[in-house]
């Protein structure tokens, strides 16, 4: 038993002569723990390899780089079909011609059309007998030799006639037909419905196309385009008014091309936690084409913020943090929240205000006392 305390005795004993040991080295290079601060002695010989700066706010620029693609616009893109089954008979266009809204791009004989032909034309001498009828019970009954119920009838079937031959004249139009040009057994010609270029030409005469068949033309204006850009969930904070857009396509890396912000997105996509930002560009000199790829730079407002050296910043698994000057060799941890970094400088978010003095060069030598 006496051998068995003194052995637990022994251990004591070379414990809190190792802790003494460990504190007296401590001691020695004139470092010691209070609370959460770090506290250097007058004559520490770590002062010297510690160095502070104190922050302040000043002018930036926030920008970033992501990838992006180029779209038409849709207003200024359209896919040609036939809206009935039918022959292709005639081609009105060829491949990089420029159209206006109703140019005709291609004829087509159908059967479909020519029922809803003859269903406007049955409608409208539908309306016209109808209207002959009700103005003949009009007179009768000034004449006191006609019976009101006999008015109230033809009143009643003149109304539904309009609207049947209203119907057949909103069909027509419906494929940009005006009543007035139609021609009973005339193959329906196929118009424009934008101003643009002919960019695909699908057309073969003698060709039978299906009611639901692929568009057999593609008109585009290409003078103005969009590019998709993607920004990434974490530089959404940072992104208060996008101000400027310099796009650089992979086919041109040398050639900046401008743009501004068409439209940011209101929706996060949750696959990529980012959101879709639309800028348009000028693209008169038609150097941009959709599906192409590049990189854009999205520039923000400038802005008062403190930036400090991407050195000071330490990381741990809770996040980023700095080593936070307090006067008389005294120092804490600070977390942070950072944004974006660039030129060796990194902004600060939360955690910081002007005026505080942070360690940048020498800070390990602090942690290692903790």
């Amino acid at each position: 038993m006496k051998k068995i305390i003194f052995s637990i005795g022994l251990v004591l004993l070379y414990a809190c002569a190792d802790r003494s040991q460990g504190q007296r080295h401590a001691d020695d290079r004139g470092v010691r723990v209070e609370e959460e601060c770090v506290v250097l002695a007058a004559d520490s010989p770590i002062r010297e390899r510690i160095k502070t700066q104190s922050i302040h706010f000043s002018d930036y620029q926030a920008a970033f780089t992501t990838s992006g693609v180029v779209q038409a616009i849709p207003t200024g893109y359209a896919e040609i079909a036939s809206p009935f089954a039918g022959r292709i008979v005639k081609s009105f266009v060829r491949l990089g011609q420029q159209v206006v809204p109703g140019s005709p791009v291609f004829s087509i004989s159908s059967p479909s059309f020519f029922e809803t032909g003859k269903a406007y034309y049955q409608a409208k001498q539908e309306m016209e007998l109808a209207l002959k009828s009700l103005k003949r019970e009009k007179d009768l009954l000034q004449n006191k030799v006609g019976v009101q119920k006999e008015l109230e009838e033809a009143e009643v079937n003149y109304e539904l006639k309009k609207k049947d031959y209203e119907n057949a004249v909103a069909a027509l139009k419906v494929f940009q037909i005006e009543p007035e040009d139609l021609v009973l057994g005339q193959p329906l010609i196929v118009r424009s419905p934008i101003a643009g270029e002919i960019v695909t030409d699908r057309i073969v005469i003698g060709q039978y196309i299906k009611e639901d068949a692929e568009p057999v033309a593609v008109i585009a204006n290409l003078n103005k385009v969009w590019v998709a850009a993607h920004v990434k969930e974490k530089d959404m904070g940072m992104i208060q008014s996008l101000d400027s857009v310099e796009i650089r396509l992979v086919a041109m890396p040398d050639l900046p091309l401008p743009g501004k912000i068409y439209h940011v997105s209101e929706m996060l996509d949750e696959d990529t936690r980012s959101v879709e930002v639309l800028i348009e560009c000028d693209n008169s000199a038609h150097l941009m084409k959709p599906a192409m790829y590049g990189t854009v730079k999205l520039c923000d407002r400038s802005a008062d913020v403190i930036r400090i050296p991407t050195s000071a910043i330490l990381q741990e698994e809770e996040g980023a943090y700095v080593l936070v000057s307090l006067g008389n060799n005294a120092y804490r941890k600070q977390k942070v929240t950072t944004s974006v970094t660039e030129d060796g400088k990194t902004v600060i978010l939360t955690g910081l205000n002007s005026g505080d003095t942070i360690v940048t060069t020498g800070a390990f030598y602090l942690l290692d006392a903790r």
